[in-house]
């Protein structure tokens, strides 16, 4: 119970990070295998796996005349990169896609953090009661 109230207090700036850091790692192998032959770029569908975390997701079609969402299907999935130019040995990753994207989620990832030690410095306030 008590580690339900912390997790509620900390939001959801604790379920991003994990998220950032997991990105950063698929961005990161990706740039490690930019000259591996038959190498495919994947990303992490972050806007996904972040609805997932927070517990929104498809609506249930209870009714046949309910429309589907759309976004059931592959959830949790890894998805490859659409390549802009393939190179002839098969490998997918362009260096200057990942890199750029690797840049943007660090940051992101570092903003994260620092909101949740914002969070984590409110409550260290609050118990020792300033």
């Amino acid at each position: 119970m008590a580690i339900d109230a912390f997790r509620n207090v900390l939001g959801v700036h604790a379920d991003a990070l994990g998220l950032r850091e997991q990105r950063n790692q698929i961005l990161a192998s990706n740039i490690a295998n930019a000259a591996t032959p038959h190498f495919k770029a994947r990303d992490l569908d972050f806007d996904e796996k972040y609805s997932a975390a927070l517990g929104v997701g498809a609506l249930d079609v209870s009714h046949p005349d309910h429309l589907a969402t759309g976004a059931s299907g592959q959830s949790g999935h890894l998805v490859y990169r659409v390549p802009v130019s393939p190179s002839l040995d098969g490998n997918t990753v362009d260096l200057a896609t990942e890199q750029m994207e690797f840049a943007e989620n660090t940051i992101r990832y570092q903003a994260s953090l620092q909101l949740l030690n914002r969070r984590i410095s409110g409550l260290m306030t609050a118990i020792r009661g300033e």
